[in-house]
């Protein structure tokens, strides 16, 4: 059965991205976002255990939603009002449910970046 993963590096400080809160979503046919899962991240810039599995885990158009501002303002970090990156939604699609899908995200205050990791 395959899974989806994320983690979250924070490249400006060279360290996990600890805490950010995370929302996935499933994109229906008409673009609707259905909300499927929200956790926080820990120590590690991991979210504890797979995001959807199972019978949950089906082919089709997802979003993942990281609250990049709220962790950079958390730590101190003076941004721009607004700030430049807020939310960084990052949509996927799934097309083999019997594979590992790990989407990381590498953060900064100004730039990111992802791919589909292992």
């Amino acid at each position: 059965m395959g899974y989806l993963t994320t983690h979250v590096l924070d490249t400006a400080n060279g360290c996990p991205g600890v805490g950010i809160k995370i929302t996935l979503y499933r994109v229906g046919p008409d673009g609707a976002l259905e909300n499927l899962f929200m956790a926080t991240t820990n120590s590690d810039g991991r979210v504890d255990g797979p995001m959807l599995d199972g019978d949950d885990f089906k082919p089709g158009i997802y979003q993942l939603e990281f609250a990049a501002g709220e962790y950079y303002r958390a730590r101190g970090t003076a941004l721009e009002d607004p700030a430049f990156l807020d939310m960084v939604p990052i949509r996927f699609g799934v097309a083999d449910t019997r594979a590992h899908y790990h989407v990381p995200l590498l953060i900064s205050p100004y730039g990111y970046s992802s791919y589909r990791g292992s």
